[in-house]
């Protein structure tokens, strides 16, 4: 029996997925750099220590987000 193809699930537009990535990991790493800046004005020390830290968490979670998205992209390919 043939497959009904509106069941069928539409792939993303990878373009549109594509895209977005830039946008994701600029808006994170601002809001890692918000969130330290804060805690710095909060905090004071001698040298940024937080906004360092939020960035760079910021670009660790911004790395894993892509890689997720990437993989999630590959799959659908190979269905």
């Amino acid at each position: 029996m043939p497959e009904n193809p509106r069941k069928k699930k539409r792939p993303l537009n990878r373009y549109l997925v594509l895209t977005s990535v830039p946008f994701q990991i600029g808006i994170t790493i601002y809001l890692g750099a918000y969130l330290g800046e804060l805690l710095d004005s909060k905090y004071t020390f001698e040298k940024p220590w937080f906004t360092i830290l939020g960035v760079l968490l910021a670009l660790v979670i911004a790395m894993y987000s892509v890689t997720q998205q990437l993989n999630k992209l590959n799959k659908q390919d190979e269905d």
